[in-house]
This record gives C-alpha cells, structure tokens and sequence, in this order.
C-alpha cells in the first residue's frame, strides 16, 4: 500500500511511455512525505475504447487507495500534487484527474502479514 492506478486513454502513451507515466505518478506520492518509497505500487491501464463526455479525448485518471488516517489537507494535497505532476509532462491533456479513497486497516491484509 498505498496503490496508484493509473487509467488512461491509449494514445497519451504515444506521447510518453508507461514507465514515465509511473515515475511521474510515483514522484509525486513519494515527495507527498506520506508513504515509504518501497510501499508506493503504480501501474496502468491504458485504454482503446472509451469515450469522455460523449467524444473521444485524451485523459489520465488516477485511482489512489491509501491506509485510512491521513487528513483531508493531506489527501488533498497528494491529489493535487499528482495532477500538478501528469499536467506537466501532457499539457495538452485537459483531462485529468485524481481521486484518493481510503481503506480500513482492520480489514486490510496481505501475504505478509500471514
């Protein structure tokens, strides 16, 4: 935890390729001061067929799932740190977005913790 994933529009990565994608995704959460660089998990799924306000535009959108207790400010703060990362390297994107949902530490597990 926490994880990024990351959907987008096929054809942004003809303008940068995944692994700049992450990197940029993972800069951003890592410079957040929230989250353990060996914790970040980042990948994407890059899509051929959508549609965006009934046309096809290009878009980014970032789905954040973090171990509940940080603020708002701070949730806040990370989402916009993400946007502010992926509006730089596509500035002709108009859509991007973030959204950070939390999870319950009593209900999460994962092999290690067996």
């Amino acid at each position: 935890m926490p994880h990024f994933v990351i959907d987008c529009s096929r054809e942004v990565l003809d303008l940068h390729d995944e692994e700049t994608v992450i990197a940029c995704v993972l800069a951003a959460a890592q410079d957040s001061g929230l989250f353990a660089l060996d914790d970040i998990k980042v990948r994407v799924n890059p899509y051929a067929t959508y549609t965006v306000g009934g046309k096809r535009e290009a878009f980014l959108h970032v789905f954040a799932s973090i171990m509940q207790g940080r603020s708002i400010a701070q949730r806040a703060g990370l989402s916009r740190r993400i946007v502010t990362g992926l509006a730089t390297l596509f500035p002709r994107v108009r859509n991007i977005a973030v959204n950070v949902a939390e999870f319950e530490q009593a209900t999460y597990c994962n092999r290690a913790m067996l």
